[in-house]
Parts: C-alpha cells; structure tokens; sequence
C-alpha cells in the first residue's frame, strides 16, 4: 500500500487541499446563513469549531511533514523530532486515513492493518534512533489497549488536562477517523485514551517479539486481499 497524497505531484497535492478547503468554506458559509436566518448564532461558532478540526489534519501533516518536524516511520505511524529527550509518536490522522487505507480491508481486517502499521513504525523508529537508548518515547492512543501497549514495552502513564482538552475539541474528527477504522459508525470511547510511555531500550529489548507480531499480522492481511 502507499500513502496516496504524497505519490502526487505537488501541483495535485495543492489543488487536493485547495478543494478541501473550498468545500469547507462552502459548508461553514451555509452554516452561518441558517445562524442568521434562526438568529442562534452558536451554530456558527460550533459549526467552524468542527470544520477546523476536521480540515487541519490535511494541511498541517504534510506542512510539518515538508518542514521536517514529522518523520513517517510507516504509513500510519510519525514522530516528532526529539525534545529535551522525548520523541512524540503519533498514530495516522484522518489525513492519512483518507489517503491509505484500502477499501478490499472490512472491519477487523482494518484494525490489524492499523495496528501492523504501529508496529512496522516502532521497528523503523528503533532502527533510526538506535544510538539514543534513553531517549523516552511518548504518545497517546484510543487504538492500542493497555494490555497490548504493555506487552510492547509501554507503561500506562496520566493523560495531562490538555491533552484530553484537544481530544474534546476534536471528537468529530476522531469520530470520523475511528469509523474510517472499525469500517462502520463507531463513536469513540474518549476515556479510554491512553498516554504511553517507555524508554527506547525497552522497545530494543522486545524488538523480536514486535517484529514477529508485524509479520504475523502482515501475512494475515495479504491472505485476506488475496482471497477478496
């Protein structure tokens, strides 16, 4: 599979998001038209409160991406640039979500493809950043249960306010994103997010057993598409 987006030429990557952002223009001003009309202005002010938070994805990614400050490590795993000791990982937005996923893969199929392309990432994140054994890696996810991030070497640790913040203001784009997943309306379980966190050599110290598990579910996929 291949992230669709960035096998365009910049040319078509500009009119992609040019076209996003025209459509959400043109869904906010009609918004804001049935505000005036009924005089419940808050309609507006939540209308584009959503429409941000589900456009920013499609043009902050790849912003941050072209400036250096995401490094994909698979297709539906980045990382930040490290920070006082700590590299940020990130599962694929509703971004990368649009752009992947293949529409052969149906329900249970798309969470091991999701989870294959965590693992798959942590590989390649060990393999660049093997000389920073003490570096801490950290992130939050509704994907990965405890019992699974555990199992790869992750600690559950305090979700900060903020963070669950912006997990708020978001929701329709994690909705969004978690029906993409599942392949059906699924609506998230907020408090069930977790922040993990490890240091990079206990990721190293369980390497065999996460690349087992990504060859494991790699094979598993590849039989299901060939199969369809």
């Amino acid at each position: 599979m291949q992230h669709k987006f960035y096998t365009k030429t910049p040319q078509q990557q500009l009119l992609i998001q040019v076209l996003i952002g025209t459509g959400a223009l043109l869904v906010f001003l009609f918004f804001i038209f049935i505000s005036w009309q009924t005089q419940i202005y808050l309609i507006g002010i939540f209308t584009f409160s959503v429409i941000m938070s589900i456009i920013a994805p499609f043009f902050d990614v790849p912003s941050l991406k072209k400036e250096g400050k995401l490094n994909y490590h698979s297709l539906l795993f980045y990382a930040e640039k490290p920070k006082a000791g700590v590299i940020e990982i990130h599962g694929g937005t509703l971004f990368d979500y649009v752009f992947v996923f293949d529409e052969k893969l149906k329900g249970i199929q798309r969470m091991n493809f999701i989870i294959q392309q965590y693992l798959e990432g942590l590989l390649n994140l060990m393999e660049e950043n093997d000389d920073k054994q003490t570096t801490i890696i950290r992130g939050t996810s509704y994907i990965l249960n405890a019992r699974t991030a555990e199992r790869l070497g992750f600690r559950i640790v305090k979700t900060d306010l903020l963070q669950r913040l912006i997990l708020t203001y978001n929701y329709f784009n994690i909705l969004i994103t978690n029906s993409i997943a599942k392949g059906k309306l699924s609506f998230p379980k907020l408090r069930e997010t977790k922040t993990i966190e490890t240091e990079l050599i206990n990721l190293i110290e369980r390497k065999d057993y996460i690349k087992n598990l990504n060859e494991k579910l790699k094979v598993r996929l590849t039989n299901h598409i060939k199969t369809q």
